[in-house]
């Protein structure tokens, strides 16, 4: 990746972000406001079913919000993967023609997820103020929490993109790995449900649960069970920042490896 910061670079990686945006929502009577609707409307199903109806919520502080930046930080996740699963073969003609930087199709797609994120974000952040949420000094970690959530997706995204230019059923079987992330990482229940200390550390191992358990704690409640708590501050608290990691240098070295060969195989 030389000349990351180029000149050139930043424009096409500006343009790409341009035209993914553009054409997600083309055709689309309310357009950009889906970007919002969506999160919102997801939100309101599983706010009436599982809280109004199956009280999961009960003893948590702030539950409503606390439910909806869970969605929101799940749904950035499975947008910035999916789109960036497909997005080297969605610009095959691309490759072909022109001689650019791989990495770029890939970040252009997970900063349009990105957008759609901030703006969600703006959402979660009205809801802090109509459930009289009180902003915590210790929100202003939540920008290190969420970069972590970006380097992880970033790292997958690497990884499951060039993956996809050899094995087309890897997008089947991510759906698959997403629909049960889903229901493992605690975006619907409280930790707090779950009493088997043992089950709450491995489910603490994954980044996606660490990251959604630490930012509703700095943003909404103290109350919230972090890795840190699960693990009573032992060095296993780690454990999901090494996945991560991990994740990441893989996605990376995968990536590069196999770029050389996208434009034969797509």
């Amino acid at each position: 990746m030389i000349h990351i910061f180029s000149k050139t670079n930043r424009a096409l990686l500006a343009e790409l972000v341009r035209t993914d945006f553009k054409l997600r929502y083309q055709n689309s009577v309310l357009g950009y406001a889906w970007s919002l609707l969506r999160p919102l409307l997801l939100f309101i199903i599983l706010y009436v079913v599982f809280v109004k109806f199956l009280k999961l919520g009960s003893g948590i502080s702030h539950y409503p919000v606390y439910l909806l930046l869970g969605i929101v930080i799940w749904n950035f996740f499975l947008e910035m993967t999916v789109q960036s699963l497909g997005s080297i073969v969605g610009r095959g003609d691309l490759i072909r023609k022109i001689r650019i930087p791989r990495w770029i199709i890939v970040v252009s797609s997970s900063l349009s997820a990105l957008i759609n994120f901030l703006l969600n974000l703006v959402v979660v952040g009205i809801f802090l103020v109509i459930n009289h949420v009180a902003i915590q000094p210790s929100s202003a970690l939540l920008f290190l929490i969420l970069l972590e959530l970006y380097v992880f997706a970033l790292g997958l995204s690497f990884f499951l993109s060039a993956l996809f230019v050899r094995f087309r059923d890897v997008n089947y079987i991510w759906e698959v790995i997403l629909q049960g992330g889903f229901y493992i990482t605690p975006i619907l229940y409280p930790l707090s449900r779950i009493t088997n200390l043992s089950l709450q550390k491995l489910i603490m191992i994954n980044p996606f649960a660490q990251i959604v358990q630490d930012a509703r704690y700095v943003l909404i409640t103290h109350e919230t069970i972090t890795v840190y708590k699960v693990f009573n501050g032992g060095w296993h608290q780690y454990a999901p920042f090494l996945v991560v990691l991990l994740v990441t240098c893989l996605g990376v070295w995968y990536f590069r490896r196999e770029s050389k060969y996208f434009a034969e195989n797509i």
